[in-house]
């Protein structure tokens, strides 16, 4: 007979570890189950400056992430890593099917956030880790002193490119648009960056090389008009980086959970899912923020729900 945890915690990023947090605080008997490493998204991120109570003297997603995971410890959550397969959540009791094992819960929080969305030019597939990435932090220092170009317009992509400055010769974004989409402050320095130059109305349409990325294919998205990029011939390859936008990790809730056309979880504000006792939180919801501060509060609303709800459970469901 499986072990019946109060709250199964479906990923360990902002939203899943605060959801530990809180539950394990509560005394709730819990399961964080993780299938990578502890952060998400977050765990790439080299630069956080807007997370209240950070360390003013830099504070970077592994180490904020650190932190978030020995308080899950330290008030008793359990850990498993498993890449859960199967679930079955329209029962009282909610079970996960998972590589490694089940596991069974009377209330599940999903904290599986969302992956990078791919660029979407031909080959792009063919040379990720061969010149394509979607990590500054993970793969800057394979392009000291070389070309790089970012896609993308927005927040990350911005600071992602600032980044990569610091190592690449020379960066430049490609925007399909006129302007940029990231916050003010973040253009301002962006502006600023002698390294950093810009692209406009341009996307990338073809990459190609001989087993690394060496050429790429642009077209201005006014005119049509389409232009081939070749590496420095001392150099002999470039970066390409792409930050786009993200895709929730919900393959497994489809047809299970109520999404919105794009695949993220509809919530309401205290993190009820359609089904009860299944609650979502962070990226991987319907939301108009996604921040670590917003993963967080998520994370603390549904512990909370989850508490209220298990102090009631009778092995019928309920909200």
């Amino acid at each position: 007979m499986s072990k019946l945890y109060d709250v199964i915690i479906l990923g360990a990023g902002p939203g899943g570890l605060a959801a530990g947090i809180y539950a394990g605080r509560a005394r709730l008997n819990t399961l964080i189950i993780e299938r990578a490493q502890d952060g998400g998204q977050i765990a790439i991120t080299n630069e956080i400056e807007n997370y209240p109570g950070q360390m003013l003297e830099g504070e970077s997603g592994p180490s904020l992430i650190e932190r978030m995971t020995k308080q899950c410890e330290k008030f008793g959550c359990e850990r498993v890593s498993d890449n859960i397969k199967e679930v079955k959540l329209d029962g009282p009791e909610k079970i996960l099917i998972g590589a490694n094992g089940e596991y069974h819960a009377k209330a599940v929080i999903i904290a599986t956030g969302a992956h990078s969305r791919p660029i979407g030019c031909k080959n792009e597939g063919k040379f990720r880790g061969k010149g394509v990435s979607y990590c500054a932090t993970c793969d800057a220092n394979f392009f000291e002193d070389l070309e790089v170009y970012v896609v993308g317009g927005g927040d990350a992509a911005v600071e992602e490119a600032m980044y990569l400055t610091k190592f690449a010769r020379k960066v430049t974004i490609i925007h399909r648009r006129d302007q940029l989409r990231a916050a003010e402050s973040i253009q301002e320095k962006a502006f600023k960056n002698e390294k950093l130059s810009f692209m406009w109305n341009t996307v990338v349409k073809e990459l190609d090389g001989d087993g690394i990325l060496d050429t790429m294919v642009v077209e201005n998205t006014k005119t049509g008009e389409q232009t081939t990029i070749h590496a420095d011939e001392d150099d002999g390859l470039f970066g390409v980086f792409g930050f786009i936008g993200t895709v929730p990790n919900t393959e497994i809730f489809q047809g299970v959970i109520d999404m919105d056309p794009r695949g993220y979880i509809i919530t309401d504000e205290e993190m009820h899912t359609n089904l009860p006792g299944v609650y979502a939180v962070g990226d991987v919801r319907v939301k108009t923020l996604r921040q670590v501060v917003t993963a967080a509060a998520d994370g603390a609303i549904a512990a909370t729900q989850v508490e209220r709800a298990v102090s009631d459970y009778t092995g019928e469901a309920a909200h």
